[in-house]
């Protein structure tokens, strides 16, 4: 099933829970925009592109719960979800992206009285989350040409179905290369301090029947030293102009000892990600959690922390543009100087 759906029938969200992966498999039904405004807060759905469609089908909520009786109305309650619903996580593009690609609907002079309104919002709404399914695909057929038969990779956060509406960007590359029969191992970093790596990602390649051992996050420049990993994949929540990329916390890490060691890194985003307003990453909005997700790890069930500390939980960090080997698209591979050839392809890609 899709990790975001919406239930033609009840008409509500369905999302999987992730916080409960992957002891269990639980699909929850959301019914109004604040809800998926606390879903998306809370990392019930996470990953850029599956954030992005969550909120879209957010506002197609707010539409057919509206009992707004006209036009004027209707908007009014949309564009007031449509701040709730952006202010959830400041990181990710595809949030903001997809919310105003539906306000695109909704500010519509085709958009004349209510029912027709609530339509295009919801038809919207779906049409992006089969769109992500599809660009997906174009992604990962692209990125699986450059992995090898015997490769083995590392791969950071969790990048795969779950991250989007459905497939994967960089988990979904090593999957294709997978399922074209190329033998390739997973060094799957833990990633603290959520563990998508760990409770995700190794999830899904269990579901896939793809090898993978799991590492911890400050094992993997071992790895890398030793000669024993051929290549380095992740995804990304916000692309700036020169190709600066803002992921998972501890993808700049990762990247330092990947370029260190002469091992290409893969950045794989969908061009929804790509954001040419921002000249550079220091210009990216970078989200602090709560400190508690530090602080309540426990070892045997004794907590690890003296009680009283205090902690920082940045969620993301930026990897320089002048760390990544290329960024896998669905347009294709685009190579250095990315300051330059990301803007041409998105260019390209407006033009046609």
């Amino acid at each position: 099933m899709r990790t975001v759906a919406w239930n033609t029938q009840n008409q509500c969200v369905e999302l999987i829970d992730q916080r409960l992966l992957p002891g269990e498999f639980k699909v929850i039904s959301l019914e109004t925009a604040p809800q998926v405004a606390g879903a998306i807060r809370e990392m019930v759905v996470r990953g850029a592109p599956a954030i992005g469609a969550t909120a879209a089908f957010g506002l197609a909520l707010a539409a057919q719960r509206s009992d707004a009786r006209d036009v004027t109305q209707l908007r009014r309650e949309l564009n007031v979800a449509a701040e709730l619903l952006v202010q959830a996580r400041p990181t990710a593009v595809n949030l903001r992206w997809a919310i105003q690609r539906v306000l695109s609907q909704v500010d519509s002079p085709a958009a004349m009285d209510v029912e027709t309104l609530r339509e295009a919002v919801l038809e919207t709404a779906q049409q992006m989350a089969d769109e992500d399914v599809q660009i997906n695909q174009r992604m990962a057929q692209h990125g699986a040409a450059l992995i090898q038969d015997g490769d083995t990779v590392i791969h950071h956060c969790n990048t795969g179905a779950l991250a989007t509406v459905d497939w994967g960007t960089a988990l979904g590359v090593i999957r294709l290369a997978h399922e074209q029969g190329k033998r390739v191992q997973v060094l799957v970093d833990e990633t603290r301090p959520r563990l998508q790596g760990a409770r995700l990602t190794a999830w899904e390649l269990e579901q896939y029947g793809i090898p993978y051992h799991i590492i911890s996050d400050n094992a993997a420049g071992y790895f890398l030293r030793s000669g024993q990993v051929n290549k380095v994949f992740f995804g990304g929540d916000r692309m700036a102009a020169n190709g600066d990329v803002a992921n998972k916390i501890g993808t700049y890490m990762l990247a330092l000892a990947a370029h260190d060691n002469q091992v290409p890194a893969y950045c794989v985003v969908p061009t929804s990600t790509i954001d040419l307003s921002l000249a550079h990453g220091g210009l990216i909005p970078i989200e602090e959690r709560e400190a508690d997700e530090v602080l309540n790890l426990q070892v045997n069930g004794v907590a690890v922390t003296p009680q009283g500390a205090r902690a920082r939980n940045p969620a993301f960090d930026v990897t320089p543009h002048r760390l990544l080997t290329a960024v896998i698209t669905e347009l294709g591979v685009i190579y250095p100087p990315l300051e330059v050839h990301l803007r041409q392809a998105l260019n390209r890609a407006t033009q046609e």
